[in-house]
C-alpha cells in the first residue's frame, strides 16, 4: 500500500470542521443517565486462567438498557489492591476472547479490564461472550455492525457500545483490585475509537482519567474515510447508503453523534495516539482529526507516534513499548 492520503505536514494541520448537532452534549448526558437507572450489578468471579503469574476475574455488568456486558479483570497473582489500571477495548469482530489472551498490562504490574464488545468477538473465540440483544439489531442493515440503527441515533449500535465503555470504566472502580482515580482506556482500531469516546464521555459521567491511548482509531472522521477508503469497516456504510439512497443526511447525521473528532473534544485526559501513514483502513487524515482536535481546553498534553511505512497493523510491540513507557510515566506522575 502506497502513500495515499495528506503528506505528514498536511496532517499535523488538518483540523476538519466535523459539526456536532446541536443537542450533541445533551443526548450522550441522557444517555448515560438512561444507563444509570439500570443497577451496575458489577460482579467479579475468580476462575483458573492457567496462567501462574495473572489472576484473572470473570466479570460481568449492566450496559446500555441493563444489558449483561462480560469482561475479563486480570491482576498480577496475589495482588491486593488497589492498582492503577488500564481498560481496554477491542477492535472490530474481537472480543474479551479467552482469559489468557489478552494481559499484557497486568503483566506490567497494572490490573487490567478487559470489555467484551456486544455482539462481536467472532474472531475470538473463548466463553460466552455479550450479544446485542436488542430489538434495534435487527433493522435492515448491511453485514457488519456499523449500519445497525444508522438512521437514528437513538437506535445506532455505537450508542449501546459506547455506553457500555462508560459502565465498563464504573464497573472497574467497584473492584478492590482498582484504584478508581488511576484509570487509563485504550485499544486498536475500533478499539481505539471506543476508548476515544470514553475519554470524551467520562467528563459528563463525573469521572476523571488519567489517560487516553488510542491505537490506529477506527470510528473518526466518517465522511471523510467514506471519501477516501473503500475498505471495511467503513465500507459497509457505502454499500448500505448505495442501496438505501434516502437515508444519506439521516445516516450522516447519526454519525456525527458518535464522530471520534466531536467526542474527542470532550476529553479532559492526556493521549497518546499512534497512526500508520499507509493505512487503508483507519486513513491517517481521520486520525490526525481527531488528534488535533482532541481535547476540551487544548492544554492536555498530547503525542502522536507515527508510522511511516505500516498500514493497519500500526506499530505493534513498537507501540506496546511506547505505552508501557507512558503509562508508567502517567501512572507514577500521579502518585505525587
Amino acid at each position: 500500500m502506497a502513500m495515499f492520503d495528506l503528506s505528514l505536514d498536511q496532517l499535523r494541520e488538518y483540523r476538519p470542521d466535523v459539526a456536532a448537532p446541536a443537542d450533541f452534549v445533551d443526548f450522550w448526558r441522557r444517555s448515560i443517565e438512561k444507563a444509570r437507572t439500570d443497577d451496575l450489578s458489577a460482579t467479579f468471579t475468580e476462575i483458573d486462567n492457567k496462567l501462574a503469574v495473572i489472576d484473572t476475574y470473570d466479570v460481568t455488568y449492566a450496559g446500555f438498557g441493563g444489558s449483561p456486558v462480560k469482561g475479563w479483570l486480570h491482576v498480577p497473582a496475589g495482588a491486593t489492591g488497589p492498582l492503577p489500571t488500564v481498560v481496554q477495548y477491542h477492535g472490530y469482530s474481537g472480543g474479551r476472547g479467552f482469559a489468557h489472551a489478552t494481559t499484557l498490562w497486568a503483566q506490567a504490574g497494572y490490573a487490567h479490564f478487559v470489555m467484551d464488545t456486544r455482539g462481536q468477538g467472532y474472531s475470538s473465540g473463548g466463553p460466552a461472550g455479550t450479544p446485542d440483544d436488542t430489538p434495534y439489531a435487527g433493522l435492515n442493515h448491511t453485514p457488519g455492525f456499523m449500519t445497525a440503527g444508522i438512521t437514528d441515533p437513538e437506535t445506532y449500535y455505537y450508542r449501546r457500545v459506547y455506553i457500555d465503555a462508560v459502565r465498563a470504566i464504573e464497573a472497574a472502580r467497584t473492584s478492590p483490585f482498582v484504584d478508581p482515580d488511576r484509570i487509563i482506556v485504550t485499544g486498536g482500531s475500533q478499539g481505539g475509537g471506543i476508548s476515544i469516546a470514553a475519554a470524551g464521555l467520562a467528563p459528563l459521567a463525573g469521572i476523571d482519567l488519567l489517560g487516553c491511548a488510542p491505537d490506529v482509531p477506527f470510528l473518526c472522521h466518517f465522511e471523510r474515510a467514506l471519501q477516501i477508503t473503500d475498505k471495511d469497516p467503513y465500507g459497509e456504510i457505502a454499500r448500505y447508503l448505495k442501496g438505501f439512497r434516502q437515508d444519506v443526511d439521516a445516516a450522516l447525521r447519526t454519525l456525527s453523534y458518535f464522530d471520534g473528532v466531536n467526542l474527542g473534544k470532550l476529553a479532559t485526559a492526556p493521549t497518546l495516539f499512534s497512526v500508520a501513514l499507509m493505512d487503508p483502513i483507519c486513513p491517517p487524515s481521520t486520525v490526525f482529526a481527531a488528534y488535533n482536535h482532541y481535547g476540551a481546553t487544548g492544554s492536555e498534553p498530547k503525542d502522536i507516534e507515527v508510522y511511516h511505512y505500516n498500514t493497519h497493523e500500526g506499530g505493534q510491540t513498537y507501540q506496546q513499548i511506547a505505552q508501557l513507557d507512558w503509562f508508567a510515566g502517567i501512572f507514577e506522575a500521579s502518585r505525587k
